[in-house]
This record gives structure tokens, C-alpha cells and sequence, in this order.
């Protein structure tokens, strides 16, 4: 066993805080990867505050990790050591299902669906025989100093990209690249992006390397420039005179708020056959008009992280085209400040965790 140190909430209602914990060593198939950095998702705050009712406590988030190789198993051929690695939401999955076969690992149908970076199985308790296939009920993610992983769910971090910006790649990047690729976004597409926090301006990042005319919905005035200096078109949300305007304008849409929201008025926008896509929330959403929706046969969809091959593509397409998260690097110990920062929409645009700090902070204790 590896002894390990990260950050942890014990309840709902408490601060992370260091937690001390055990690792196995790596297996045949896995890589122990010693952490350098960690983006902060909002996802994380969700989890630790069990807002989607499904927290497993002790909680340790993360899993927006970039780290450097330390030890391989015996059976490892896609890493090395010194290799600087990525690991996302998932650490895990039945690999026999069809999605899986398909190569879908993020829509896993086995009985526990796939395995989280932190927080356990999506499913803790298997639908048929109650039989647990992951044999864990929890799950320690990247807040921590040393990850121990599956070689197939450890990607490749493309060396033009900096191993703190290639951080929230793996989740903000590939959850907002996933949706497009499969509506085949493109070049001359209008597309429009609701929101402009982590997720949503990494996709307009990536809508605009595409080839697509982008424009940003922003409730917050300050953004609209922020938008602007993307290369990007931006409007307020409240603005009824813009979105008439727009009406019939966009052929994909994609959603990047992450907490409910009115869809409604954003469905006059699109296109015959267009689609509003919602990665943001994962909450039930304020009633949809389907009128507006039958008129014009658009459709509302919803989209769950990426796969594999497509964390590592949009990796691949980020450094190919030079495109990078805007972060501020923070240390461990101000996790608590940045959480709420985060709530309160004050940073631009996400935090990402210098793990040297938390190094920092064991070696004082050793």
C-alpha cells in the first residue's frame, strides 16, 4: 500500500481539509502518476456539498490531473516513466457493454456504469444482484499527491501544451468538444454559447478553431468584452431586442450553465433541425415549450463528458491550434476561498491547483 495525502470533505456542510488515505500499488495494467496539477471544477463543489444527492464521504475531488509518470506495472505498453500524463473524469468502465465496444466508456451500461475519478462508481450499487463489478464503493481523485490508474485511461499531454493550461482540458475542454464533434460542427456554422465560465469559453475556444461564427450569452456585462477579445460575438441574455434579432440564426447551441436555467428563450434562436445541447447542469431544468420546438423540429439534447479517444483528440486539437484555458494557479490550501469564489462567478476562469503546495505542506510535516 502507498500512503497518500490530499484534501477532504468529511460532510456536507464541512471544509476540505488534509486527509490521509492509502492507495494500492499499481497492477499489471496501471501507472502510478505523481500529481502536479489539478483543475478545480465545478463539478467538484457539487459533489463535495452533495448537491446531486450522491456524495460518497470521505470525499476527495479532482479530476482535471496532470502528472508525470513514476512507476508502470509490468504489463504497461502505452506509458513510461518520466511521461508527462492526463487523467479525467473516468478511471474505469466494464469495457464489454455496447457503448463500451463502441468505444463510448462515458455512457457505460454496465449495472454501475463507469467508474468516477473520485466519488465511486456512477451507480455505487448495481442495479441487478446489488454486485459491485469496480469491487469499490469510493473513489480518491486528483486533489492528492499521487494517482494510481489504469494505463487505458491515462492520456497523453501533447508537449506544446503546459501541463497547468492542459489541466481542465480534460474535463471543461472535452466536455464541451464532445457534443460538437457529434453534431458535426464545422466550418460557417453559427453556433451559440449559453454562458461563459469554465465550460463555456473553452468552447467558444474551440467552436472558433473549428471554422464556426460564435456567439457568447452572458449575464454578466464584464464578460462581453472578455468574449470580445476571443474573437468572438457576445450578447446579454436579458437583451430581447439581440435575441430577436438572432432568431433562426444558430444551427447548434450548446448550454455551459452549471446550475438550473431557463431554456426557453433561446429556442426561438435556432435554426430549423438545430439542436441546444446542455452540458452545464445535471439538474432538472425549467419546463421546455415544445412548441417552439415541434415548428421547427429542433431538438434539446444533453451531453456527458467524452469519451477516451475524444479527451485525447481535443488535447491533440489544443495544442495543434494553440488554445488553452485562461487559469489562475492557487494553492492547496486555499481550496475553501476558491470554492467560493467559484459560487460567486469572481474568477476568470478557472482555478487550477499548484500540488507542489500540498508537497509543500507534507514535507513541513514529515
Amino acid at each position: 500500500m502507498i500512503k497518500v495525502t490530499g484534501y477532504a470533505a468529511k460532510h456536507s456542510f464541512s471544509r476540505l481539509k488534509k486527509y490521509e488515505f492509502e492507495r494500492e500499488e499499481a497492477t499489471a495494467h496501471e501507472v502510478e502518476i505523481d500529481v502536479l496539477y489539478c483543475g478545480v471544477c465545478h463539478s467538484d463543489i457539487h459533489q463535495v456539498k452533495n448537491e446531486w444527492s450522491n456524495t460518497v464521504y470521505p470525499c476527495v475531488p479532482g479530476h482535471e490531473i496532470v502528472g508525470r509518470v513514476t512507476k508502470v506495472g509490468p504489463a504497461v505498453r502505452r506509458h513510461a516513466v518520466g511521461d508527462l500524463v492526463g487523467v479525467g473524469c473516468m478511471i474505469d468502465s466494464c469495457g464489454a457493454c455496447e457503448p463500451c465496444r463502441c468505444g463510448d466508456q462515458n455512457y457505460c451500461a454496465s449495472p454501475n456504469s463507469w467508474l468516477a475519478t473520485y466519488n465511486g462508481p456512477m451507480q455505487p450499487k448495481a442495479k441487478a444482484g446489488g454486485e459491485n463489478i469496480y469491487g469499490r464503493d469510493n473513489t480518491f481523485g486528483g486533489y492528492s499527491n499521487l494517482l494510481v490508474v489504469k494505463e487505458d485511461f491515462v492520456l497523453k499531454i501533447p508537449a506544446k501544451l503546459k501541463p497547468e493550461e492542459a489541466a481542465p482540458i480534460l474535463c471543461a475542454g472535452v466536455t464541451t468538444y464532445s457534443p460538437m464533434k457529434h453534431w458535426n460542427v464545422k466550418a460557417g456554422d453559427k453556433v451559440g454559447i449559453i454562458g461563459m465560465g469554465g465550460l463555456g469559453h473553452m468552447a467558444a475556444k474551440l467552436a472558433k478553431a473549428m471554422g464556426a461564427e460564435v456567439t457568447v450569452f452572458t449575464t454578466t456585462r464584464e464578460k462581453i468584452e472578455e468574449a470580445q477579445r476571443l474573437g468572438v460575438d457576445a450578447v446579454m441574455e436579458d437583451d430581447k431586442k439581440a435575441l430577436e434579432r438572432l432568431a433562426t440564426h444558430f444551427s447548434f447551441m450548446l448550454s455551459t450553465i452549471p446550475e438550473k436555467h431557463d431554456l426557453n428563450p433561446f429556442l426561438e434562436l435556432l435554426q430549423r433541425d438545430g439542436v441546444l445541447c446542455v452540458v452545464g447542469a445535471l439538474e432538472p431544468l425549467a419546463p421546455v415549450d415544445n412548441q417552439p420546438v415541434a415548428f421547427k423540429r429542433r431538438s434539446v439534447a444533453g451531453s456527458l463528458i467524452g469519451n477516451l479517444a475524444e479527451t485525447q483528440e481535443v488535447l491533440d486539437f489544443c495544442a495543434e491550434h494553440g488554445i488553452a484555458p485562461d487559469i489562475e494557479l492557487i494553492r492547496m490550501q486555499d481550496i475553501n476561498d476558491a470554492y467560493k469564489k467559484v459560487e460567486n462567478g469572481d474568477v476568470r476562469f478557472r482555478y487550477v491547483i499548484d500540488m507542489a503546495s500540498l508537497k509543500e505542506e507534507i514535507d513541513e510535516a514529515a
